[in-house]
């Protein structure tokens, strides 16, 4: 079985057959970076992180690109509002970005660009765009003319008078038509800005994909992802710069776009003020709590995100890690014949394959019940090559279990402590006064096992 991929410009499932099977391209469009992102922001790294990792299963050498918008005028208000230099707060604010993503247990991409770094690139592909007629110079702005472009519209699929319909263009007088964009923008003198043949300006934020996209991985690649709401004007708009810029020469062949996060039922918008950060997430869960709610729904539905649909996959996380613990450490292996790996071949059926990881696991409880070592460690070695390819049961099972479960939960250094003054009342034959310390850790959400090789703990 291949993998198979729903493509946004078909809008029909297809085999993915890439453009070089020993070098496979796949680009997403990343944060803008002038705050914390929310959970909405985090859906497209772990889903794509995940088709990354499967992409790796399947091929040598796999190209992985996601930027960093680090030029935007939302970075320009929001330093202007704090007083401070542009590169400072988006570096800071990337370096956030790159935390956030690490604790859900993201790979990091191949190549993280980052849209300042590439102004050469912009400017030159901006002059091709003026040289093919596709582009004009008006009031020091570079717009790019999109009624030169047959076949505008086609990944949203959409005449172009419907697109502009209820759409946020940007309505200048120096445009030759409504939906123009902005290829450069002039700066004012306390705003950045780089010296183009248009005079000192800045790029809009459209080209810049386009041109990091041409210079890391090529003028056709395989794979472009990023959320639905990219859909237009961001994506259609990458399409038309770089089509016309190469000849009309295809730009993405798959393009795949995952769904909106919804909070507590309502979709999440500034104007309800739902937005949950990632950060303050991971104060309450740890990160793979989170990634497991994300893949725990198809990447292409509505995800709902609820305090109890996560304190439902902390549960569920420690099911697994329960069946993990005690059992000897091996080395994963994928199994591409398995249901599990052949769920994330069709279009990245994540639930399914979240599905077989549980039967896995109770199949390895079995074979470890009825003493069968070498089919206990053939399952394992499955469970663990199935649970890497989503990012999923990286952890120690026995660390898994003391991670503290909300703010105001009891530190390790504290229980050990008092296990310690429980073994001393043992010592001292205090029964009672060991029964004490069981009694109030359990009451704290800490539940002691005893065994013969000591007492261990883990959280309720």
């Amino acid at each position: 079985m291949s993998l198979a991929l729903y493509n946004t410009l078909s809008r029909k499932k297809e085999p993915f057959t890439p453009l070089d099977a020993e070098r496979v391209t796949m680009y997403v469009c990343g944060p803008t970076v002038y705050n914390r992102v929310h959970i909405g922001n985090a859906r497209p790294a772990v889903v794509f992180d995940t088709l990354y990792r499967v992409l790796q299963s399947l091929y040598p050498n796999v190209q992985y690109a996601r930027n960093i918008t680090d030029i935007d005028d939302k970075i320009m208000r929001t330093a202007a509002e704090l007083g401070e230099d542009i590169s400072v707060l988006s570096q800071r604010y990337a370096q956030a970005y790159f935390e956030d993503m690490a604790a859900l247990n993201n790979l990091e991409p191949t190549i993280t660009p980052y849209a300042t770094q590439h102004i050469p690139e912009m400017i030159n592909m901006i002059e091709r765009l003026i040289a093919k007629d596709h582009a004009y110079v008006a009031e020091g702005n570079v717009l790019f003319a999109v009624q030169s472009m047959d076949d505008y519209g086609k990944l949203s699929g959409r005449a172009l008078d419907d697109m502009l319909a209820g759409a946020r263009v940007e309505v200048a007088s120096y445009k030759k038509y409504a939906g123009d964009f902005v290829l450069w923008k002039p700066s004012a003198d306390n705003e950045p800005g780089w010296d183009s043949p248009w005079g000192r300006g800045r790029p809009g934020w459209h080209l810049e994909c386009s041109a990091m996209i041409e210079k890391h991985l090529g003028e056709t690649i395989d794979i472009h992802g990023g959320g639905q709401d990219l859909i237009f004007p961001h994506h259609e708009n990458e399409i038309a710069q770089s089509c016309c810029a190469h000849d009309g020469k295809p730009f993405a062949n798959y393009w795949l776009h995952n769904g909106f996060i919804n909070i507590e039922g309502e979709k999440m918008s500034k104007s309800l003020g739902n937005f949950r950060m990632v950060n303050e997430l991971l104060e309450e869960y740890p990160g793979e709590v989170l990634r497991y709610v994300i893949l725990s729904a198809h990447y292409r539905s509505e995800q709902q995100f609820s305090k109890e649909l996560l304190d439902s996959a902390w549960r569920s996380l420690d099911g697994l890690y329960g069946f993990l613990r005690g059992h000897e450490p091996v080395t994963a292996i994928i199994n591409q014949d398995s249901a599990g790996y052949k769920a994330l071949l069709d279009d990245l059926n994540t639930s399914m394959a979240i599905s077989e990881l549980y039967r896995l696991a109770k199949e390895m409880h079995a074979a470890n019940g009825a003493g069968n070592v070498d089919l206990e460690s053939k399952l394992k070695a499955e469970l663990m090559g199935l649970a890497g390819l989503m990012g999923l049961l990286q952890q120690d099972s026995e660390q898994w279990f003391t991670l503290a479960r909300g703010g105001d939960a009891i530190s390790a250094e504290d229980i050990e402590e008092l296990i310690e003054k429980r073994k001393q009342a043992k010592t001292d034959k205090d029964y009672a006064g060991a029964d004490q310390v069981r009694k109030d850790l359990l009451d704290l959400g800490v539940i002691l096992e005893d065994s013969r090789e000591g007492t261990s703990w883990r959280r309720a």
